[in-house]
């Protein structure tokens, strides 16, 4: 299972018009850059391939509050993300790597769609 992440969007221009200008249009470029340097898109796609090959299936769920929900109680909030890496729950307090937790929702989603046929 992987997220539905929309890679051309992500990195979009930052530049704006000369009426009005982008804001932090060399960090956006520097960040847009990195994106596409990753190869998310053509890695997703070779994942699909050699899924499909072996007789596999290969998820893609929204992802939508995968970083924001908990885990562990299931509630949404932004503040819970505390920074880049570290995630805290403000309602249960339960604590995890930002990344750890996202992977456990990303897999749940998976998991809902395939027990239940839950949108993914």
């Amino acid at each position: 299972m992987v997220e539905d992440l929309k890679v051309k969007n992500m990195s979009k221009s930052a530049k704006g018009t000369k009426a009005a200008p982008g804001k932090n249009v060399r960090a956006k470029s520097g960040l847009n850059k990195s994106i596409l340097d990753q190869g998310w898109g053509e890695f997703k796609r070779q994942l699909k391939y050699k899924q499909a090959w072996r007789g596999g299936l290969l998820l893609e769920v929204s992802p939508h509050y995968t970083s924001q929900r908990c885990s562990h109680c299931g509630h949404v909030a932004k503040e819970s993300r505390i920074n880049q890496s570290t995630y805290c729950c403000i309602v249960c307090h339960e604590q995890k790597e930002a990344d750890t937790n996202a992977a456990i929702n990303i897999l749940a989603a998976g998991h809902a769609v395939l027990a239940c046929g839950a949108s993914a």
